[in-house]
C-alpha cells in the first residue's frame, strides 16, 4: 500500500510542468518531503502572518489568495488554479511569515511541500536549486505585476469616489 502511494505521488509530481526537467532521483527526493492534501471549500491553507512552512502546487480546485488592506479590509488579490504555485515565500529567507491568506474556493487537491526541507534540497543539489529558484523568480515577478495592477485599480477606484464626493451640489 505504501509503494502505491509513493508511486502515485511520484506520478503527481512528474505531471506538474514546473518539475519537468527534474531527474527521477530528484523527483523521488521531492516526493520524500511532499504529500497530497485535500482541502474542503472554505478551508484555510494558511493565514497572513503565519510562519512560512510549506509551498503548495494546486492539483485540482481553486484557491483564493487574499490580503488585509488597512482601511479597506480583506480583499481577494488573486485565484490560484491547477498547476499554480502558492506559498513560495517559504523559499525566501528574509520572509519569515505569510504575506497573504489562502483558502479553498471549492474542494481542492494540493501538493504540499515542506519548505525547510525543500530549501535544503536546493542547497544540496544546485541543479535542482537553480531550476526551483528560477521558477520561483518568475512567479514572484508575475505576482508583483498582478499586485501592482490590482493596487492601481484600487487607487483609481478610490480617487473616482473622492472626485464624485467633491462635486458641487446642485
Amino acid at each position: 500500500m505504501i509503494m502505491k502511494y509513493e508511486h502515485s505521488l511520484i506520478e503527481d509530481i512528474q505531471n506538474i510542468p514546473w518539475f519537468n526537467e527534474l531527474t527521477l532521483p530528484q523527483v523521488e527526493q521531492l516526493a520524500a518531503i511532499s504529500r497530497v492534501h485535500q482541502f474542503q471549500s472554505g478551508e484555510e491553507l494558511f493565514h497572513e502572518g503565519d510562519r512560512t512552512d510549506f509551498m503548495y502546487v494546486v492539483l485540482s480546485g481553486q484557491i483564493l489568495v487574499e490580503n488585509y488592506i488597512p482601511s479597506l479590509g480583506i480583499h481577494g488579490v488573486t485565484h490560484a488554479d491547477p498547476l499554480d504555485v502558492i506559498g513560495w515565500s517559504c523559499l525566501t529567507p528574509m520572509v519569515r511569515q505569510r504575506i497573504a491568506t489562502a483558502r479553498a474556493c471549492e474542494p481542492s487537491s494540493l501538493l504540499v511541500i515542506e519548505g525547510d526541507a525543500l530549501a535544503r534540497l536546493c542547497d544540496n543539489d544546485h541543479d535542482l536549486g537553480y531550476l526551483i529558484m528560477r521558477r520561483v523568480a518568475n512567479i514572484v515577478a508575475s505576482q508583483f505585476l498582478a499586485t501592482r495592477l490590482y493596487l492601481y485599480d484600487i487607487i483609481q477606484h478610490s480617487s473616482q469616489v473622492v472626485s464624485r464626493s467633491n462635486l458641487p451640489q446642485t
